[in-house]
């Protein structure tokens, strides 16, 4: 159901922006001709919102494409944080009743079959748990450090969004005072003040529209990154959990898992000869 939710989204954000690109594309010297027409037919001034989209240039379609980015990167990792996908109640219960019974290997078994980030956290603990306490926790630690490097990884963006979606509006701000500055020029910005203002307005459009993505985008992206603090704690809470009096002087000589070890012998190191078998008696 989240995917195919996830996949409507996703399709709608592709829908609108190709929408958006399909719109003319004008210049600056196409504006400043149509800007008379366009107030007169608007009132003197009130313009629709296609009508400003227009106005602000060629920097408004790269800051929608920032928007829609936006949109589908917080619905996305809002998914993935959520308690339900994270740490079902159902699987953290199958994986305590199979600690309680000591079967550690069906509880490696059950948490491979069933990936969620917490069943990951579990399943590195429990191949590591020959090796001792510290590397037990060790593996856990690594493993809840490789989710949080995911999640934050996917999130970043909404922060260089935020960043950049002021950067651009400031880029059609600047060639919108250029675009005036030449009006004035050449000499048309003192009689017909029409191209003037159409230089003005892809200024103020263009600046406003940065502002406008930019300001959500930090808001997601914080809200996001302690959404992601709080579910990796929880997480850090059940393994440890399931993990507090662990025998692991019982677990000495054993391999849990199916991970390949690669740590063997110096070459340089006689190896043990091998014991012939006896044949049965």
């Amino acid at each position: 159901m989240i995917q195919k939710i996830r996949s409507l989204v996703t399709a709608i954000a592709i829908v609108g922006a190709l929408a958006f690109a399909a719109l003319p594309a004008v210049s600056y010297a196409q504006e400043a001709e149509a800007a008379p027409a366009a107030a007169a037919a608007h009132g003197g001034g009130d313009m629709s919102l296609i009508d400003k989209f227009q106005q602000g240039g060629w920097v408004m379609y790269v800051n929608l494409l920032g928007s829609f980015i936006m949109v589908w990167i917080g619905i996305d990792a809002t998914f993935r944080t959520t308690r339900k996908r994270a740490m079902p109640a159902a699987q953290v219960a199958q994986l305590r009743e199979l600690f309680k019974q000591g079967d550690y290997v069906g509880a490696y078994n059950y948490a491979k079959a069933n990936p969620n980030p917490t069943t990951d956290v579990v399943r590195a603990g429990i191949s590591f748990l020959p090796d001792g306490k510290n590397m037990t926790e060790e593996a856990m630690f690594n493993e809840i450090n490789r989710l949080q490097g995911r999640l934050q990884g996917r999130i970043s963006y909404l922060s260089v969004i935020g960043v950049c979606a002021p950067m651009v509006g400031l880029t059609g701000t600047v060639n919108g005072m250029m675009g005036a500055f030449a009006s004035l020029g050449t000499g048309s910005g003192s009689s017909d003040t029409s191209a003037m203002a159409a230089h003005i307005g892809e200024v103020l459009v263009a600046t406003a529209f940065g502002l406008f993505v930019s300001i959500p985008a930090f808001i997601v992206y914080y809200v996001l990154r302690n959404r992601i603090t709080i579910i990796l704690h929880d997480i850090q809470e059940v393994a440890s959990s399931l993990f507090r009096k662990m025998p692991y002087e019982s677990f000495e000589g054993y391999h849990i898992g199916d991970e390949e070890i690669f740590a063997a012998l110096p070459n340089w190191v006689e190896q043990p000869a091998a014991i012939e078998e006896q044949p049965a008696a």
